[in-house]
């Protein structure tokens, strides 16, 4: 702002001294007036007047901001961020004035939020937000559903957009959880054409692991007036209605309903059940004939019944990415027994891969650790026809599970032999008998580190695979070859997590976006594919606050 002032003449620079100096002389006389140019200026002229070029009072550099054509002014205040410029309308009556271009604030729209539509040519464009669920129509009418809205576009400017809606709302855009017990679930707040929309994201119909992710609407947040943001939610069948969002704090923020009778429907619960269960499942209960799966369907329908009027969302982010990772970390979809369908979040490490639960169920709910992957010890498979027999393959998995048990022990002790060491003395011998130690560390995880990447670079491209027999999986359409296997862990618990402990199995990579865990002591293999959407405003800002998000939503489900 000292730049701006000094620029337009209002500022306590030096160059506005002396020009207010020189206006003072010229009101006494011309006599005391000094001249208006300094030596260099008188310089400059001189030698235009010595090559014969008459003076151009037009070609005289501008000595202030004010002085430049507005539209030049315009793209110069539109290039700036949109949180500046209530700071230069201070600057002066002239700035304010020019600030109310709507031309500036459609480019910040545009350049921050990525809001492209004209709001003189709505009736042209039409509004975005999926076309399915928030489409827009003239005047109020009842399409499908969902009733239909029109805003005072008319009336509306783009700085009312900028800072009643997207400024004001900005901190609850990007990716969360919401805190529904263990069941939790994943949410993406985005800027769609002049709305900001709420989309819960859901995995496809079990057993398709292979199918697009589906979406619905929670809530929507638009200008209907000039200056007045207006929060609707979305959730039940009558279409729009009543809501309210609170910002808890920068990664928390919480959804109310006002209006919770548009949820219900005529038929009462047991109409809410059976279409709830068409759109969660694909099928109805009479086509589910496992007794332990029509419990634990009916568990969650009552469960998740009781947030449809307020809920609560932590933020999450998407895993960060290096060279090195065995595949690329992101979000993928998972089988999971009578429990469906679930999405898991794969990151590295160092010499560990982590599968993080974004949804969840009564056994192992949201936010736990489901499957774990020890990077540094590979596995072999054996021949195609040995695959087929469970003990062989039980068989190579507990002895890598020995060998780490044993290294893991070892390793323990060294440890606790060198705080000994360091405890009882700082000379020479204790100093001697530390040596070897560091020089072991050092040699086994040299030793290791040089095993995995041969054992990698050692394995073939792809490998036949084939299920042991034996062993249960949701999804018989799995790959039938695999790149390589790893020793891994995964998390087993009683109904409630109760009891939970890890059991060995093994990790299996088919391709960049698929891989598999076999559950040794359940006898049961799960399928995982990417989920190919590109979320917005989900980039964790560092490692370290990636790492913090998986502690706290891991402490929430402890």
């Amino acid at each position: 702002m000292a730049v701006c002032a000094r620029l337009c003449g209002v500022g306590p620079s030096r160059g506005c001294r002396r020009r207010g100096a020189q206006r003072e002389q010229r009101r006494e006389g011309p006599a005391d007036s000094e001249p208006d140019t300094d030596a260099e200026e008188e310089r400059i002229e001189g030698a235009r007047l010595g090559q014969g070029q008459a003076p151009d009072p037009a070609a005289r550099a501008p000595l202030s901001l004010l002085e430049l054509p507005p539209e030049l002014l315009v793209q110069i205040f539109g290039s700036l961020p949109g949180t500046d410029l209530p700071s230069l309308a201070r600057v002066c009556s002239a700035f304010r004035r020019i600030l109310r271009t709507d031309t500036i604030w459609r480019r910040r729209c545009r350049e921050e939020y990525g809001v492209c539509e004209n709001l003189r040519k709505l009736e042209i464009t039409g509004v975005s937000c999926r076309d399915v669920y928030a489409k827009r129509i003239n005047p109020r009418v009842k399409s499908g559903r969902f009733m239909k809205i029109l805003p005072d576009y008319e009336h509306m400017e783009y700085r009312d957009v900028y800072t009643c809606l997207l400024h004001r709302y900005r901190l609850i855009l990007g990716l969360w959880q919401p805190d529904i017990g263990p069941y939790g679930g994943l949410l993406n707040v985005v800027v769609d054409g002049l709305f900001i929309i709420g989309w819960m994201y859901l995995p496809p119909h079990d057993p398709h692991v292979d199918d697009p992710m589906r979406f619905k609407p929670l809530f929507r947040i638009h200008l209907m007036e000039r200056k007045s943001a207006t929060v609707e939610c979305m959730y039940g069948h009558k279409g729009p209605h009543n809501g309210h969002i609170q910002i808890v704090k920068k990664d928390e923020f919480s959804t109310k309903c006002n209006q919770t009778d548009h949820h219900r429907m005529s038929g009462g619960r047991q109409e809410e059940f059976r279409t709830w269960l068409r759109e969660e499942w694909g099928r109805t209960l009479e086509d589910i004939f496992h007794e332990h799966m029509q419990e634990l369907i009916l568990m969650k329908f009552i469960y998740t019944s009781q947030y449809d009027n307020c809920l609560t969302y932590r933020r999450i982010y998407l895993p960060p990415s290096s060279a090195d990772d065995l595949l690329k970390p992101g979000l993928f979809k998972g089988t999971y027994g009578s429990h469906g369908l679930e999405i898991v979040m794969l990151s590295f490490h160092g010499k560990k891969a982590k599968g993080t639960k974004i949804t969840g169920d009564p056994n192992i709910p949201a936010g736990q650790q489901t499957v774990e992957i020890d990077l540094a010890h590979p596995i072999q498979l054996p021949d195609i026809e040995n695959l087929r027999n469970f003990n062989e393959l039980s068989r190579i998995v507990l002895e890598v599970q020995e060998q780490v048990r044993r290294e893991q022990q070892q390793q323990q002790e060294e440890e606790e032999g060198q705080g000994e060491g360091e405890g009882r003395s700082r000379q020479g011998d204790s100093q001697q008998a530390e040596q070897p130690v560091q020089r072991d560390d050092a040699g086994a995880e040299g030793t290791e580190a040089a095993g995995a990447a041969a054992a990698q670079e050692s394995a073939p491209t792809s490998q036949p695979f084939v299920l042991p027999v034996g062993v249960i999986s949701r999804n018989e359409d799995y790959p039938r070859t695999c790149r390589m296997c790893f020793y891994g862990t995964g998390l087993i618990a009683g109904h409630g997590f109760t009891s939970p402990e890890r059991t060995p199995g093994i990790f299996i990579l088919f391709d960049d976006d698929r891989f598999g865990f076999i559950w040794l002591e359940l006898k049961s293999f799960s399928l995982y594919s990417r989920i190919k959407v590109s979320f917005q405003n989900a980039a964790a800002p560092s490692r370290e606050a990636f790492d913090e998000m998986l502690r706290n939503i891991q402490s929430m489900t402890t």
